[in-house]
């Protein structure tokens, strides 16, 4: 059978759907992955079919360089949206799919499943629903107690959101009758859509008001590529001293807020080894090389298990890597679900208490660092917890789903 998995957003929206894809290949599957050009390779070295758009995620700076603001920011998203929804159209119209696979950026998805009159599913890596047991994900710094999250997520999902257009323009294209997002998400749960969350539920237990046809299927790990191997300065880099600690807070520019914190933190701290990841690392490793070494795209699973502690941006696959690797964490959370699992880590006590943008700065982000290298419970809980997380196939759920479709 042929299945579309729609895949817009980062690497972490992405290495989840290729882990996804690889298993549904490995049980006879086609599999066809909508997502940005720039991890088109990503996608076809693991045997899926790629189809790409080109509109990057972040938004290119205006004529001044400075940042496009809120306002240009959201326009851009929804040329991003439409971009993608565009893609997963022309896909669509190559027939034969048996199947449909969305994240949480691509509910059309499931209309497009709809006009085809096939089978969809949720797959999702954070979870979405209205909850007592968490607040929404778009405002997730917003934690205000069981009766008030619920209330607060179902208001949230009243407001609009960058995707609205492209569920209008993919229904209209496809001849379906307008419907906003939210009743369209209120008729798919109601007729009992499969939603599957890549989530251990040793890292947040099953809320208790969640319905049946949500699930827990456990953390979709990158696919490792075998026949990768570690760069040789880099083996080098982490054979010449103690541990270092890790700053990999992605596309976080170094010129301001948490990036420059981050930034002025590794030039100050001269009686630790660093690597950094991301835009701010190259120019820091060049004015100090011999104590800080900027890695590129490395595999966690690989990297962390190395280093003394980790300063990120506490997305859901860096703080599940984390967790995994049994490396204490310091969360820098800056926006949507990342405060939601920058609070859950240290809940679990496998990180310090995070830091927002606001309140950080250099010798704050150096006390944390301090405390999670020195405080060995940070590492004996993120392991324990780490011991619990391979714990069998997480795609299996959504490969028996899709074994049923194929039926």
């Amino acid at each position: 059978m042929k299945i579309l998995v729609l895949a817009p957003g980062s690497r972490g929206d992405v290495e989840p759907a290729i882990r996804i894809a690889s298993g549904l290949i490995a049980d006879g599957h086609r599999a066809t992955i909508v997502t940005h050009a720039d991890y088109e390779q990503s996608v076809t070295a693991t045997g899926c079919e790629s189809v790409s758009f080109t509109v990057p995620l972040e938004p290119p700076p205006q004529s001044d360089d400075s940042a496009p603001g809120a306002r240009g920011y959201l326009a851009h998203l929804r040329s991003y949206m439409l971009d993608h929804a565009r893609a997963a159209l022309a896909a669509a119209t190559d027939g034969g799919f048996g199947a449909v696979i969305t994240n949480p950026i691509s509910p059309y998805g499931h209309d497009i499943a709809e006009a085809l009159s096939i089978l969809s599913a949720e797959a999702l890596p954070q979870p979405a629903l209205p909850s007592r047991s968490y607040p929404p994900m778009i405002a997730s710094n917003l934690h205000l107690g069981p009766v008030l999250n619920r209330g607060f997520g179902r208001l949230f999902e009243r407001f609009p959101a960058p995707i609205d257009g492209a569920i209008a323009h993919v229904r209209r294209e496809l001849g379906l009758p307008k419907e906003s997002r939210l009743a369209g998400i209120r008729r798919r749960l109601r007729a009992g859509l499969p939603v599957h969350h890549g989530i251990s539920p040793a890292v947040l237990p099953r809320p208790s008001d969640w319905p049946s046809n949500l699930s827990l299927d456990g953390f979709w790990w990158p696919v490792e590529d075998k026949d990768w191997t570690a760069p040789s300065p880099l083996v080098d880099f982490l054979a010449a001293g103690p541990a270092p600690v890790l700053i990999t807070l992605g596309s976080v520019d170094a010129a301001a807020g948490a990036g420059a914190t981050a930034a002025e933190f590794v030039e100050s701290t001269t009686d630790r080894r660093v690597i950094v990841q991301g835009k701010i690392g190259e120019n820091l490793a060049e004015a100090a090389p011999d104590r800080v070494f900027a890695a590129g795209h490395v595999p966690h699973s690989w990297l962390l298990p190395q280093v003394a502690a980790v300063v990120h941006q506490a997305g859901a696959g860096i703080t599940a890597a984390c967790l995994r690797a049994g490396a204490p964490g310091i969360p820098l959370p800056l926006h949507t679900d990342q405060f939601f699992w920058a609070r859950r880590a240290h809940e679990l006590g496998a990180a310090v208490t995070p830091l927002t943008d606001k309140r950080v700065n250099r010798d704050v982000l150096k006390s944390r660092v301090e405390e999670a290298i020195s405080n060995s419970d940070y590492r004996r809980r993120a392991a324990e917890i780490g011991a619990r997380l391979d714990d069998g196939d997480s795609t299996a759920p959504l490969r028996r789903w899709a074994a049923a479709c194929d039926g």
